[in-house]
């Protein structure tokens, strides 16, 4: 299981304490964060420790942090979303670093999983910008129960899924993400997080607010880097996954 977070979305950050303890930086594209040279700076820290860079796009809502569902039309999230992804593209073709897949943010993120039209916009987005690409550009979702459907859309698009699950963030009995506008939506505690991925990489289901199993696929566990606590949080998430991974041989 790989670790990943959201990083390069403040001018202010401890991304260079996380980047080394990670495998996967969703690297913001500035529509909701960032600027053009924090998102360098952000490229040249993933570089030096081979961390795996993605691109990490949002609605354009810098007044929100991206966390506003906003109404565009399929050609508007078409252009949103690559123009983000390009630009990222090209500060990474600048430092010699490669993109490997796009993770967008927010609340493009949680429509997504709740729209399959919003879904398939973003899926032929990425589609048209690998048609320049020799190595296709992956899409980073969340894992659910009900994955079949993006499978399918995914394929029909020629796009490869990375399904992650959130080591901060509460479930619904649905798979879905608490809405961070109630209480406890974001976990702070160590401890329950460091248990919930132990049972992860023991095959043990993902636990809902009211206890429900969630039989889940994950690829990757997800960080948020705005989250409280988050540097000690992935310190011993690293240590975590290191020992189990050691642990099994």
């Amino acid at each position: 299981m790989k670790l990943n977070c959201d990083l390069g979305e403040f001018k202010e950050n401890n991304d260079a304490d996380i980047m080394p303890l990670i495998d996967m930086a969703n690297i913001a594209c500035g529509f909701h964060g960032s600027n053009p040279l924090t998102i360098k700076k952000t490229i040249k820290l993933a570089k030096q420790y081979n961390v795996i860079i993605g691109a990490h796009p949002s609605y354009p809502d810098i007044e929100n942090f991206g966390r506003k569902t906003m109404q565009l039309s399929s050609s508007e999230l078409i252009a949103n979303v690559q123009y983000q992804v390009g630009a990222l593209q090209a500060l990474c073709s600048v430092e010699n670093a490669e993109l490997d897949y796009v993770k967008p943010h927010g609340a493009l993120y949680n429509d997504m999983m709740k729209n399959t039209v919003l879904f398939e916009d973003i899926c032929f987005a990425i589609s048209q910008l690998n048609q320049s690409r020799n190595k296709p550009l992956s899409l980073m979702i969340q894992a659910v129960s009900d994955s079949e459907k993006f499978d399918h859309i995914a394929k029909k698009h020629h796009i490869a899924l990375y399904y992650e699950a959130f080591a901060d963030r509460a479930y619904l009995d649905n798979g879905l993400l608490v809405p961070r506008t109630e209480t406890g939506a974001v976990l702070s505690d160590n401890h329950a997080v460091v248990k919930r991925c132990q049972a992860l990489l023991n095959h043990q289901p993902l636990l809902s607010v009211s206890q429900k199993p969630l039989q889940l696929h994950i690829d990757a566990l997800c960080v948020h880097g705005d989250t409280p606590n988050a540097l000690a949080m992935i310190k011993a998430l690293r240590s975590t996954i290191d020992t189990q991974t050691v642990a099994k041989g």
